[in-house]
């Protein structure tokens, strides 16, 4: 479904990614680990078109995006909840999800997507008129995972989606994923939970220092002893 191909990223004269190669296989869950500064966040951006690599390819179902806009990568059907949230704090929970539906992929199905999303997360209908910005983290995260699925994707990257959230809260997010995933539709997670998210993981690799330096079935690199000692503490 995806494929990055011999990617590399600098900001300036620093390189945040080195020779990145990897696949996404339409109706997986892939998993990618690794320390802080390690160019996932990087590596996502640059798929949604945020950033343009210096070499390499990008591939979504045949297509070369390389270096596409985010907004047309967008309306090719791939969707991005970023790293801390990132809603709009003074709209309204309906506002929020409004705009995610601007894609012109959504236009015609944005009412049976709001369908989806609040019955997903009924907290959001009760509170589609209050600020998202007085929502609480949880509740922000939803929001965010609302918008996204309110454009219409077929593969969704989350960025650390659990970050800063209590522990219950982190769980009902990682389901979330799991169940976006028995629905059909491909997701992409980089996360700080390394057990839980290699648990849920198809498959997985390794980024370190932006360059993959292990890949497997989530269940292979949770056996892998070098991923038990750098991230599972064990």
């Amino acid at each position: 479904m995806l494929s990055v191909e011999n990617l590399d990223v600098f900001y300036g004269d620093a390189q945040a990614l080195d020779n990145i190669t990897l696949e996404i296989e339409q109706g997986a869950i892939v998993t990618i680990v690794g320390a802080n500064g390690a160019g996932k966040s990087s590596l996502i951006r640059t798929i949604a078109g945020m950033h343009k690599p210096s070499r390499g390819r990008i591939l979504y179902r045949g297509t070369d995006i390389t270096g596409w806009p985010s907004y047309k990568v967008c309306n090719l059907g791939i969707g991005q909840v970023a790293e801390g949230r990132q809603v709009f704090p003074t709209l309204t929970v309906a506002e929020n999800l409004a705009m995610g539906a601007l894609v012109p992929r959504a236009h015609a199905v944005r009412e049976r997507n709001l369908d989806r999303v609040y019955a997903m997360f009924p907290v959001l209908a009760e509170r589609r008129n209050q600020a998202a910005g007085t929502l609480s983290g949880g509740e922000q995260q939803m929001l965010a995972i609302g918008r996204c699925l309110m454009g219409d994707p077929e593969l969704i990257m989350f960025d650390e989606p659990s970050l800063g959230l209590a522990p219950a809260i982190v769980q009902s997010v990682l389901t979330t994923v799991r169940d976006l995933n028995r629905d059909g539709l491909t997701c992409v997670l980089v996360e700080q939970n390394v057990a839980v998210s290699l648990k849920l993981a198809s498959h997985a690799y390794v980024l370190e220092n932006g360059r993959i330096t292990l890949a497997g079935s989530g269940e292979q690199l949770l056996r892998d002893d070098r991923v038990r000692q750098a991230y599972l503490g064990l």
